[in-house]
């Protein structure tokens, strides 16, 4: 038993200086070297951490990243234009909407499109990424994962355009009751050059700061998206992680997810140089 268990602390470094582990641990961080599962797998067959988290990013990306990115410039837009007309009947009707977009619940709303447009209408697939079997050209194969990706991608952009249009009608709002921008309006200033120079601008540091961080916060995936829809991304596999007890799979994922935040951070500090003339090192 002693034997045993002098092999396992050998086998896990545990008998080398704590300064020693602590180098080797930077260097494998450094190269990505997270180490190895013992039950989830590549599509491959690797139990290499990085290769199977290399797999499902892209997944992601298309299904999270985009939805999110269309979300916020639909969302901004339309906050921004509304904000320009407030108390209108428009006004209100578009943010009593986007309040109630906000707050439906994703699994809720995956399972009502499911239900409709894969049960009763037929005309979208329920789960998976393609059809089986898969088609063997690209562009087949390509529209095959778009047809796929329809549900979930519907299903995100309901539940997240809601926020960016409430979000940005009322950063704009707020500024445009400024008292800089009623001066500015007193002076004569044209409506367009008030909006863009004295309400646009300033705005733009806070909405930026929304997309950056929701662009940063995507890569982590949708989990209970990605689960409903059976979709491999990053979302699925940290939940496939979590039921299958896959401790270097989770410590890689929580690193990955820190280091993106902290990026996200350092480029929002770049970015209000430019955006925020307030700001200056």
């Amino acid at each position: 038993m002693q034997l045993r268990k002098q092999e396992i602390y050998s086998s896990y470094g545990l008998d080398k200086p704590w300064f020693y582990r602590m180098f080797q641990m930077i260097i494998r961080i450094a190269t990505f070297d997270l180490g190895r599962t013992r039950v989830i797998k590549s599509f491959t067959g690797s139990q290499e951490v990085s290769e199977i988290i290399l797999e499902r990013i892209p997944n992601t990306i298309l299904l999270v990243t985009i939805p999110l990115i269309f979300s916020a410039i639909t969302g901004i837009l339309i906050g921004v234009k509304i904000a320009s007309r407030p108390r209108t009947l428009l006004d209100r009707l578009t943010s009593y909407l986007s309040v109630i977009s906000y707050t439906l619940p994703s699994w809720w709303i995956g399972i009502i499109l499911i239900i409709l447009f894969g049960f009763y209408l037929k005309i979208f697939p329920v789960s998976g990424m393609y059809s089986i079997p898969p088609p063997s050209d690209t562009l087949s194969r390509t529209l095959d994962l778009i047809w796929h990706s329809m549900l979930p991608f519907a299903t995100l952009v309901i539940v997240q355009i809601g926020g960016w249009i409430y979000s940005a009608r009322m950063i704009v709002l707020n500024i445009a009751q400024e008292d800089y921008v009623n001066a500015a309006r007193a002076k004569g200033l044209p409506e367009d050059i008030v909006r863009r120079r004295y309400i646009l601008r300033v705005a733009a540091p806070p909405i930026v700061t929304n997309i950056v961080l929701g662009l940063s916060g995507s890569l982590g995936g949708a989990i209970i998206t990605e689960t409903i829809f059976g979709w491999y991304g990053m979302g699925s596999l940290y939940y496939q992680a979590i039921m299958t007890l896959e401790e270097n799979l989770l410590i890689a994922l929580t690193y990955i997810y820190t280091l993106i935040y902290i990026s996200a951070r350092i480029i929002l500090e770049v970015m209000y140089l430019a955006l925020d003339p307030r700001v200056r090192y």
